[in-house]
């Protein structure tokens, strides 16, 4: 048997939400099939890392599939010859992305569909490229995986899917996210705040991600605290981010929010690790796996109470409108002032982590491509 997979999200020292679950299930399903071969599909070269096991043969292909175009190019032409030539049982895409032009099955996870409700916080090309093409490759695929009931939810009643089609796999946390002890923590923060405890967010510095409000309900906090906490901003810069730094530079309180870009792996744990709480306040997300990662390392979550970030929280976190400043500002106060309440969620979040793990989203995913094969 042989399954062909795109793992053009596999970014050597830039992995990000999917592509931490494209690898982390790829290597338990790769390596407890070794009588399959498995195909891997690389658009910017080829790393060893990612080629874990004997039973994976990999390719890089032409163009570098950096922006709506090259997309097209990579997967209707390049990967589109490939599958020809090679004829897969199967061609699985972890980002949901399909070949059109070829007609074999195909199994795609569609994490979440914000181009489709929030088109504006997307490039032009983006967001018209997003929204032609994933109702057809929602359509192609054979069956599809999601992240959440919120997303299968969401991909049913807008595309008027079958909710016979899709699985729910969730996501898993990534195994070196552990608690640190205090010398990590004072070492951490006398990096990055000067020695001041801090709220974090990680992700993506994405207009959806809800940035200026986080920062606009830390000015409100600061003014009715007086608080030394710190706001630790950790992610890439994406679109529209010269609103974020702008907003910053207004604040009274602007000294005190810290944007560090995106942190390897081994800083991004302790940086982790060493936070006050997690505030991590999107109007729209199909999973929000930094919630889970911060139940892992012992760390308090705030979070929206809209779209699937509920779901994922259960009752381990402070629920809060991720549209009203004065909600998440008093949320920040009470994880403050109330030493009882921030424990209560850190002991909430050690049972709730439980429920999630790469392990258990591999076979969930291996069983729904079963069902294909």
């Amino acid at each position: 048997m042989k399954i062909v997979v795109n793992t053009r999200v596999f970014r050597k020292g830039q992995m990000d939400g999917i592509g931490w679950f494209a690898y982390n299930t790829l290597l338990h399903i790769v390596r407890q099939n070794p009588q399959i071969q498995f195909h891997f599909l690389f658009d910017s070269g080829i790393h060893n890392e990612f080629v874990f096991a004997d039973n994976i043969i990999p390719h890089n292909l032409f163009p570098p599939a950096k922006h709506a175009v090259l997309n097209v190019m990579w997967f209707e032409w390049s990967v589109r010859r490939l599958l020809k030539k090679i004829d897969p049982d199967l061609f699985y895409s972890p980002d949901g992305i399909l070949c059109l032009g070829w007609h074999g099955k195909q199994y795609g996870v569609v994490h979440d569909i914000n181009f489709h409700h929030i088109p504006e916080d997307l490039k032009w090309t983006n967001r018209n490229y997003y929204n032609y093409f994933f109702p057809k490759y929602i359509e192609r695929a054979a069956r599809l995986g999601t992240v959440s009931e919120y997303s299968k939810k969401d991909i049913v009643t807008t595309y008027k899917t079958n909710p016979d089609k899709i699985d729910v796999v969730y996501n898993g946390i990534n195994s070196f996210y552990e608690p640190v002890d205090e010398a990590v923590k004072k070492s951490v923060r006398e990096k990055y705040t000067g020695g001041s405890e801090y709220f974090l967010f990680v992700g993506t510095l994405h207009p959806r991600k809800n940035i200026i409000r986080l920062m606009q309900a830390f000015e409100l906090f600061k003014n009715n605290t007086g608080s030394p906490m710190k706001l630790l901003l950790v992610g890439r810069e994406m679109f529209k981010t010269d609103e974020m730094h702008a907003c910053k530079t207004n604040m009274q309180h602007g000294q005190d929010v810290i944007f560090t870009g995106r942190l390897p792996a081994e800083e991004l744990k302790n940086v982790f690790g060493a936070a006050f709480c997690l505030s991590f306040v999107p109007y729209f997300e199909g999973f929000g796996i930094p919630l889970i990662e911060a139940m892992q390392c012992d760390v308090p979550v705030i979070t929206s109470n809209v779209t699937s970030m509920p779901e994922v929280a259960g009752d381990a976190a402070l629920l809060v409108d991720p549209y009203n400043v004065t909600d998440i500002a008093h949320a920040m106060e009470t994880m403050v002032r109330d030493a009882t309440v921030r424990q209560a969620l850190i002991q909430k979040g050690r049972v709730r982590k439980g429920a999630f793990s790469w392990e258990r989203t591999a076979n969930l995913l291996w069983a729904s491509i079963n069902q294909v094969l």
